[in-house]
């Protein structure tokens, strides 16, 4: 049993969440900043995720809304995902972005992964309440491939990681192909094999017989 995790904003998606739910409150260049210090390892992911989810007080769930509607998966993305699919090959998204995004996303291209770890912004009188909760803020991505791995009985030498940035680094450390998706200076020296796009990805994986 092989596993393919990926990331989701930076790698299946070239969207970032929280500088598209920024730009409703007119935040998203203050987003951007924290979103790439936190990539590049200069700031703690959590730390980086609160400060961010803060700048969202009071924003409309409405506004939300229209925000996780603009999330789009990269091109090729949900054929790679499917293809996965279909040879039987879990797939997972482990992203510290938030689970309505992602599943507007692969929702517009009708496509599904076997499991999704994700955060969420909370909601309060129809409104964000500027927190965040769920299992990668303190959490980090190298417990949850190692839980996925013993779930559906893989080992994790089977796992594939596919990630951009510093959050990234603990799965990408563990598992046995680390892919970089473009990924960010901080975290190039910890890959097996860098990609940039869908269709490099899915060479990788036929190259290293995960896809045949």
């Amino acid at each position: 049993m092989t596993v393919v995790a990926f990331d989701f904003d930076g790698t299946l998606s070239d969207s970032e969440m929280t500088v598209l739910l920024g730009e409703r409150c007119n935040a998203a260049d203050e987003m951007a900043a924290i979103t790439e210090r936190a990539m590049n390892d200069e700031i703690g992911y959590a730390e980086s995720l609160r400060e961010r989810a803060a700048l969202l007080d009071g924003l409309p769930e409405a506004d939300a809304t229209a925000a996780y509607e603009q999330v789009e998966l990269r091109p090729g993305a949900a054929d790679l995902i499917e293809t996965l699919n279909e040879a039987g090959i879990t797939t997972a998204i482990l992203t510290g972005g938030f689970e309505r995004g992602v599943a507007a996303a692969l929702e517009r291209e009708g496509v599904t992964v076997d499991h999704i770890v994700s955060n969420r912004l909370p909601l309060a009188n129809g409104e964000l309440t500027g927190d965040v909760n769920g299992p990668l803020i303190e959490g980090t991505k190298d417990d949850a491939l190692e839980s996925l791995a013993n779930d559906v009985g893989a080992e994790l030498e089977d796992t594939v990681a596919i990630g951009d940035g510093a959050n990234d680094l603990p799965m990408l450390k563990v598992a046995g192909l680390a892919v970089g998706f473009e990924p960010k200076p901080a975290v190039e020296p910890h890959c097996d094999v860098v990609v940039s796009s869908m269709a490099e990805a899915r060479e990788v994986l036929e190259s290293n017989a995960v896809l045949e």
